[in-house]
């Protein structure tokens, strides 16, 4: 931890709150002398302080830690470029349309990176009653199978979970542009144009 850049960065989350040394001081259960002492870069705040710090200055401790505020400028949240990132603990699924810092059941997730299908890994898609019908003879058991399949284009996803054991059967609605995702416990990511 930088000392002075992590005390400018408590300085600035704590004037953007509208709060003074002393009223984050008495929400957080330091003397306002500490807080000074952070905030001109003599000292760092406690780690055991740093949890109940960000929340009171709507933050997270990782940006504590590094004292900077990571902005996405360039992304500005495209769909296109949405990200998927999956729990190997539990199962959940997160997604994030632009580079961010993802983590569920006490690990740090990377975003999955999607490949494209093959010929015979493709999902089959036919169009049936204004919807999409998706399936596929992928395996579907416990230990391996189609989390999920999706529908990205410029502006939505359209996701549906997928369980084991049961046959691949999935209803979209009809998009003429975008792509298809869907994920496999074992092989990935994959990726595909309709």
């Amino acid at each position: 931890m930088d000392q002075i850049r992590t005390g400018k960065l408590i300085r600035q989350l704590r004037t953007d709150c509208g709060l003074t040394q002393k009223q984050l001081a008495e929400r957080i259960n330091v003397s306002d002398k500490a807080v000074s002492k952070w905030e001109c870069g003599s000292g760092c705040p406690d780690v055991s302080l740093l949890t109940e710090l960000a929340e009171v200055l709507g933050t997270d401790v990782r940006t504590l830690l590094t004292g900077e505020i990571d902005k996405n400028e360039s992304e500005k949240g495209n769909m296109k470029n949405l990200r998927f990132y999956v729990c190997g603990e539990c199962g959940n699924i997160i997604t994030a349309s632009s580079e961010t810092q993802i983590s569920c059941c006490g690990r740090s997730l990377s975003p999955l990176e999607a490949k494209e299908a093959s010929d015979t890994e493709k999902l089959k898609v036919t169009e049936t009653d204004g919807e999409w019908y998706i399936t596929s003879g992928h395996p579907m058991t416990k230990e391996h199978h189609i989390a999920f399949a999706a529908h990205l284009d410029d502006s939505s996803v359209t996701l549906r979970r997928c369980y084991p054991e049961w046959d691949l059967q999935l209803r979209m609605p009809l998009f003429r542009t975008g792509r298809l995702v869907w994920y496999c416990t074992k092989c990935g990511l994959f990726t595909q144009k309709k």
